[in-house]
């Protein structure tokens, strides 16, 4: 299902609205999720009266959007860590939950590092390691080292959402089960390309994949890597300009 709109469509809409044709809405045994693209990884979820914001960061204009009940944040680099953009969508009492690393800048934040789950709320909140097998700025370097970065898997109502975080097509990844819709990244040098994001994908099977922090990369190659795996396969626009 293609939901990319037209150019002279996104132009006529202003950001907030933009953002709003884009939500997807899943049946959950609890309610429904909303889950809204922002930008590159930011994104907006709503379920049962809470907001959770994932990677809140520029150039997302937060003005007007609803305060954090729930902040997640995946790494340390800024189009997933922003301070600025936490303390605009912070009221009292939003928690934070974040990796270690980020801990160490984030200091409100509370840490929960790969392989813990915590619960929050009606949300059960799994920590899936996210990080480079081979790819990093100079040899014997990674972009992201294991063991830093989370991906996370939020369950609720019975339904699991993967968000993958910064990573490539990792062990931990492909091991994932019963995973309702998959969040998953895709964007060279940093990450993998759309083909190896695809293969990865083919083997945790999840029923619906959505591509997010592709800036750059050919998602036409990625729906051609998943055609006759049953896998439903929908493009949301996280670049609105």
């Amino acid at each position: 299902m293609k939901l990319i709109p037209s150019l002279a469509l996104l132009l006529a809409l202003s950001p907030l609205a933009h953002a709003a044709s884009q939500t997807q809405t899943f049946p959950t045994s609890s309610g429904p999720v909303q889950i809204t693209p922002l930008n590159h990884a930011s994104t907006l979820i709503e379920a049962g009266g809470k907001v959770i914001y994932l990677d809140p960061a520029k150039p997302v204009k937060f003005a007007g959007q609803p305060k954090a009940d729930l902040i997640l944040i995946t790494d340390i680099h800024g189009d997933h860590m922003d301070p600025d953009a936490d303390r605009e969508i912070t009221k009292n009492g939003t928690e934070i939950l974040a990796p270690p690393a980020v801990v160490q800048t984030v200091t409100t934040a509370k840490p929960i590092a790969n392989g813990e789950t915590k619960t929050w709320e009606n949300w059960t909140i799994e920590a899936i390691p996210a990080y480079n097998l081979k790819r990093g700025p100079a040899p014997g370097k990674l972009f992201h080292d294991k063991g830093r970065g989370n991906g996370y898997v939020l369950t609720y109502g019975g339904k699991r959402f993967y968000f993958s975080g910064d990573t490539e097509g990792v062990a931990e990844m492909r091991g994932l089960k019963n995973i309702d819709v998959a969040f998953v990244c895709m964007n060279l040098p940093y990450t993998m390309p759309p083909d190896e994001a695809a293969e990865a994908v083919k083997a945790f099977h999840p029923k619906i994949v959505i591509p997010y922090h592709y800036r750059g990369s050919d998602l036409g190659v990625f729906q051609k890597g998943l055609e006759g795996t049953g896998i439903e396969v929908r493009l949301l626009d996280w670049y609105p300009k």
